[in-house]
């Protein structure tokens, strides 16, 4: 198993359109139930931040 340094330096967040996330996320899922309650849940959990037009994905 792979495990980072504590002081490892994160790299920074990508940032996407909500579009390109909807449409990754959909990519990997089985429908579009599925598709929505991943977003939901990457917006609910602050994982994913939209910003001015802007999804901003943390990771």
């Amino acid at each position: 198993m792979y495990y980072l340094k504590k002081n490892a330096p994160r790299p920074a967040p990508a940032q996407l359109s909500l579009g390109d996330l909807i449409q990754a996320v959909s990519e990997s899922s089985n429908n579009q139930r599925e598709t929505v309650a991943t977003v939901a849940d990457l917006l609910a959990s602050g994982r994913v931040r939209v910003q001015k037009r802007r999804a901003h994905v943390t990771f």
